[in-house]
């Protein structure tokens, strides 16, 4: 009888800048970032709807950086011509967003006060700017300390993405890539043994005058030259899907809408933990939606690193007003190799305030910048798994190391 391979099959998908709704997300960053420079003491909550040429922002924000209309209609389309709807594609206006048709829409309104008492406290701490949970995670399968699925469909969605912004005669930037990583095992996949890459799907729109084999053709040696690993990805024994439909033209907002938010499990980890009840995009640093991720990363990341577990999961909550966690847990899916969750949850507890206060001094988060990171750069590339980003460091190593038994 012929033996019959086994699978145990883990998808995850990416989406490029130029998706509609990650260009909601970098509009409503580039104006976190532009507010933030300002005024680090700003408080914003800005939602971004984009749908055909109407770009609308709403929500609100208490901010001593006076804007005008001229300036949010300059953030917006410096925005999506850096993410590559400039105007100088080979795409006509009726295939995908130009700069010069945009019509902006600012709805804004200041924060209320009620909310903002609770989070500027006259001891100078900062109270939560919501109530909410949050998960940060990390896992040993790759160098990043991220789940393989993820990060292979992020580094096909760059390569065609870049490609696509120097080749704007061929392609557009509105792309989306998935990968299916076969762990062989449902063994293997909680112990974070990938076994190969099993499917790639792209889809990446092209000029109207390139047949389908022309652009099947073009993508494929795109993905050959991503520098997946070969002893993951064989060219010959993967299913690869490229433009499945046939046809892929029209694109960006004019065919699809974007909204803020939309995609928080492209942006944190592919699926492979529980995510929390909010988007990062658009909101403050104290908001814990954003800077509860990003603490729940950096802990979860360290701990992998310090090898006290293949892989973790760190959950964060909060209630609105009060600065430190009302609970932390962390959850190693049974992969600890000294610790037990309860003594790491403990640890991680008493050892790290983790008050809004002391993630945003931690990390930087009130003073984006050229010089450190922008917001908007981080929607574009996604909220972690990033080595530059200051969440990502791996500083509290040594420290965990100490729990080793």
């Amino acid at each position: 009888m012929e033996h019959t391979q086994q699978h145990y099959l883990f998808t995850s998908e990416v989406v490029s800048p130029g998706h509609p709704d990650k260009c909601a997300d970098i509009i409503a960053d580039s104006i976190v970032d532009t507010l933030l420079m300002n005024d680090s003491n700003s408080r914003v909550a800005s939602e971004v709807f984009v749908a055909g040429k109407h770009v609308v922002i709403g929500g609100e924000v208490n901010t001593k950086t006076i804007l005008s209309f001229d300036d949010y209609e300059k953030i917006v389309k410096d925005a999506l011509i850096k993410i590559g709807y400039n105007g100088k594609s080979a795409f006509t206006k009726a295939q995908c967003l130009h700069p010069d048709d945009i019509k902006v829409q600012v709805l804004l309104n200041q924060q209320s006060s009620d909310i903002n008492q609770g989070v500027d406290q006259e001891s100078g701490e900062i109270g939560a700017g919501d109530q909410g949970i949050m998960f940060g995670f990390a896992s040993c399968e790759t160098a990043d300390l991220m789940p393989s699925a993820i990060t292979y469909a992020r580094m096909l969605c760059d390569k065609v993405y870049n490609y696509a912004l120097v080749h704007n005669h061929k392609l557009g930037v509105d792309i989306k890539t998935q990968v299916t990583v076969d762990y062989g095992t449902k063994k293997n996949f909680e112990e974070c043994k990938p076994q190969r890459i099993h499917t790639i799907v792209v889809s990446a729109p092209s000029n109207e005058n390139m047949s389908i084999e022309e652009v099947r053709a073009l993508i494929k040696g795109l993905i050959d030259d991503t520098g997946l690993p070969t002893e993951l990805y064989d060219p010959n024994n993967t299913i690869i899907h490229i433009n499945p439909t046939g046809r892929y033209v029209n694109h960006s907002s004019l065919h699809d809408s974007g909204l803020t938010g939309r995609k928080l499990i492209v942006d944190s980890f592919g699926g492979y933990s529980p995510i929390g009840g909010g988007a990062q995009s658009s909101k403050d640093y104290t908001k814990v939606d954003r800077s509860g991720l990003y603490a729940g990363r950096w802990i979860a990341k360290n701990i992998v690193a310090a090898g006290l577990a293949k892989k973790c999961s760190v959950q964060l909550s909060y209630a609105i007003g009060v600065a430190k966690p009302v609970s932390v847990s962390v959850d190693t899916f049974g992969t600890f190799t000294s610790i037990g969750d309860d003594e790491l949850s403990r640890f991680v507890y008493e050892t790290f305030s983790l008050t809004p206060r002391w993630i945003t001094r931690k990390f930087g988060l009130d003073k984006p910048g050229p010089d450190t990171f922008l917001y908007a750069d981080v929607a574009a590339r996604g909220q972690v798994g990033q080595s530059d980003y200051p969440w990502e460091q791996l500083d509290a190593v040594e420290l965990f190391k100490t729990l080793k038994k």
